[in-house]
């Protein structure tokens, strides 16, 4: 039998756990809180859900068949992705496509995280940074680099020094994630940070500071997902989704920096942005990323967000880390970047609380820093996906 015709899906439940640097509760009881509130939320019940999907298992979080065992689902369609928070987008993309094919009725995604429990990161556990070759985050043991902040901050000042920029003007992201933060009652990270408390900040990996770094957080997010028409019936607004374009992968792709750049085995030549690169805006209905009236991203590293602005046309090439000065990436300035505080500031549960915030936003639900007449919000990463959500039109 072929495939029927697309159905139109929306987020219609969401839910957030306190976060906390660390925590004596388990992913698991993470994973429980953030569900229970997703449906408390939407006004659906557990036996709804016929969907699980989680960017993130053993032993940061919870395999997707415990989830399924602990919460007494009975699930039909389940997706769990490489343990990484780079992978929040594909997941809630895996169960978009499984709603819009009728493979799910009504999708959970879910991530419950402790950090705090696994012990130092990069250590004996990390896969991905002692696999033959290298991990995907740059790490080259042979050579040192052993984490992916080492990665991250090569690929940062290749760009500097290829665009003649001041490695410090960086500092835009940190200190705006922390007043995004300040405005946000739950987030991990809300001491004041002005720029002469950045530049007494120590060195991770020059020229990346601490304040560059992502937060170590327990916690936990989740999102329910089902069919526009039968969100219309349920209790919050829907959240529609709109577009969304998958995460890139070959040759000329390093997941810290933008194709072209000459990290690793990228070209050494970038290309201005074409509008067949991003197609997620013309899925949306949008004319381009000037119909965006939030961005929400993974910030792992603050030049995630440059290298983001640039990758999706917001700014052309070597421009991003001048223009987002001068508050222009805070609530309140021109493109509102990670209202929450993000990884840098709010928390790092992988990636789910952006999404959470995303759609608080277009609810009008973001209290202190809620974006006026916000109606479309855009997740988008520097390896090229994104997912576009919108009011309810």
């Amino acid at each position: 039998m072929p495939l029927g015709p697309l159905r139109q899906v929306a987020v219609v439940g969401i839910g957030m756990t306190e976060v906390a640097r660390v925590s004596p509760r388990t992913a698991l009881d993470f994973s429980a809180e953030a569900l229970r509130s997703a449906l408390d939320d939407s006004g659906l019940h557990r036996d709804d859900v016929d969907g699980l999907f989680t960017n993130v298992g053993f032993p940061l979080a919870v395999d997707y068949d415990r989830l399924a065992e602990a919460f007494g689902l009975r699930i039909r369609s389940a997706v769990q992705t490489w343990s990484h928070g780079r992978f929040v987008g594909p997941a809630l993309q895996a169960a978009v496509q499984a709603v819009a094919l009728g493979t799910a009725e009504v999708a959970a995604c879910v991530g419950g995280v402790s950090f705090s429990r696994i012990g130092v990161v990069g250590g004996s556990g990390d896969v991905e940074g002692v696999r033959q070759g290298g991990g995907s985050h740059g790490e080259l043991p042979q050579y040192g680099m052993t984490a992916p902040g080492a990665g991250a901050a090569m690929a940062f000042s290749r760009y500097c020094a290829r665009y003649g920029l001041d490695p410090e003007l960086i500092a835009a992201v940190p200190l705006a994630a922390r007043r995004n933060a300040r405005l946000n009652p739950n987030a991990q990270l809300t001491k004041p940070l002005e720029l002469e408390d950045y530049r007494a900040a120590p060195y991770v990996v020059e020229p990346l500071r601490r304040p560059d770094f992502a937060l170590l957080s327990d916690g936990g997010g989740a999102l329910l997902v089902t069919t526009v028409e039968r969100a219309r019936d349920l209790r919050r607004p829907a959240v529609v989704v709109g577009g969304m374009q998958g995460l890139h992968a070959g040759h000329d792709e390093f997941i810290f920096a933008p194709p072209g750049l000459g990290v690793f085995t990228q070209t050494d030549e970038r290309r201005p942005v074409r509008p067949a690169d991003n197609p997620v805006y013309g899925m949306a209905g949008l004319a381009g990323p000037q119909d965006v009236d939030v961005l929400t991203l993974y910030d792992a590293f603050s030049p995630n967000v440059p290298f983001v602005l640039e990758r999706f046309g917001f700014t052309g090439e070597g421009e991003a880390l001048s223009w987002i000065q001068d508050g222009r990436i805070e609530v309140g300035g021109e493109l509102p970047v990670n209202t929450a505080g993000g990884l840098l500031a709010e928390a790092h549960i992988c990636g789910w609380g952006h999404f959470v915030e995303a759609v608080r936003q277009l609810r009008g639900e973001a209290g202190a820093r809620q974006v006026a007449g916000c109606e479309v919000v855009q997740w988008a990463t520097p390896f090229g996906d994104s997912v576009i959500l919108s009011q309810d039109r």
